[in-house]
């Protein structure tokens, strides 16, 4: 059988998600292709099955009237609901939510997509986030299906390295408000008041940030002298990135995440799983992976203080090592690919497609 999975564009978790997913859906039986509207970063990292870029009505309708997909996932844009009825495609059509921006964002996307929702979709796919599953709970008469996204530990894992002279904070995302990128400077600025040598090292999408919050950040680096202090990252292939957590990790540092909402937070569970211990906001997706003081740590958002404080516990306290080994054992038992694809044909077969 065939499914197609779609998304806006390969980048960040999504990419992550689709990449993972597919490679262990095709183990199972599952022939998946991707199709993204536009091109992304996230294309360099080689999905194992076929990858379509296109937003022409003409190419999506020849690409579903040749594979004949039993079923279409829809990720985000819901106004794709609409366009693959009215190109024709009669299969299963469930759309997916993985993370929409902060809860006032979210809630705006979801009412502008409710008549698509309501008009077009079969079902509905989302991982176990309480504000994902609120806001879906106003759709009662659609099939919903929750359950948790998959990382594959296997190649998400330590890698030996010679830890560096000084300790690293790691950052991850895009320059956007929801990402919470100006929180994490002032952190770190402050942290580095205690830590002469502290390093930050700051991954990003540099094609997805607006030219108004560049200037923002560049604003805000030179005010807090942080100049001297950051290496940025710009579109590290996604394999290469276990070394980078790993070597934070070793420096004695952590990875800071600082975001208003995830859905799920895939930066946050690639870096527990290579032993890079995280401190965090409660952005939600982030509790199906850190417990505070077990496999992580959380700090209230915009307390900059209790972030300083549980950053230097986490960096110079008794709790790092098994807060790093208790939050690997997590990853390792609780976000199987296996699991996640065994999860996501049972959604098929519910839905009546022949696996």
């Amino acid at each position: 059988m065939k499914v197609l999975l779609s998304y806006i564009l390969p980048s960040g978790g999504m990419d992550t998600l689709n990449r993972t997913r597919t490679e262990e859906l095709r183990k199972q039986g599952v022939d998946c292709h991707l199709l993204y509207e536009r091109y992304g970063a996230g294309l360099q990292n080689m999905a194992t099955c076929p990858t379509h870029v296109t937003e022409n009505d003409n190419e999506i309708r020849h690409l579903l009237s040749t594979e004949s997909f039993q079923a279409v996932v829809v990720s985000s844009n819901f106004m794709l609901l609409e366009k693959f009825r009215l190109l024709g495609y009669t299969g299963s059509l469930i759309y997916e939510v993985q993370g929409l921006g902060t809860l006032e964002q979210a809630e705006s996307v979801i009412t502008e997509a409710t008549p698509y929702i309501l008009a077009y979709a079969d079902a509905l796919l989302y991982p176990p986030t309480s504000h994902l599953i609120h806001l879906l709970s106003r759709f009662p008469t659609k099939l919903h299906f929750c359950f948790p996204n998959c990382l594959d530990t296997t190649k998400f894992q330590y890698r030996e390295h010679t830890p560096p002279p000084y300790p690293i904070i790691g950052w991850v995302g895009r320059l956007e408000p929801n990402k919470n990128w100006q929180e994490c400077l002032e952190i770190v600025y402050r942290i580095s008041l205690h830590e002469s040598q502290l390093r930050l090292w700051f991954f990003e999408d540099s094609n997805l940030s607006l030219e108004s919050e560049r200037l923002a950040y560049l604003n805000a680096v030179k005010r807090l002298g942080l100049s001297k202090k950051i290496d940025i990252f710009s579109n590290i292939a996604h394999e290469q990135m276990a070394d980078y957590l790993s070597i934070i990790g070793e420096s004695r540092g952590l990875l800071l995440s600082t975001s208003i909402m995830e859905g799920f937070g895939y930066a946050v569970a690639e870096a527990i799983s290579c032993r890079c211990p995280v401190l965090s906001t409660d952005s939600d997706g982030v509790r199906s992976f850190i417990s505070h003081n077990v496999t992580g740590k959380f700090y209230p958002l915009g307390n900059f203080e209790q972030a300083v404080k549980e950053s230097l516990e986490l960096m110079r306290g008794p709790l790092r090592e098994s807060i790093r080994t208790q939050g690997r054992a997590l990853m390792e038992a609780s976000f199987s690919p296996y699991t996640y694809a065994t999860n996501f044909i049972g959604m098929l077969k519910y839905l009546g497609v022949s696996v």
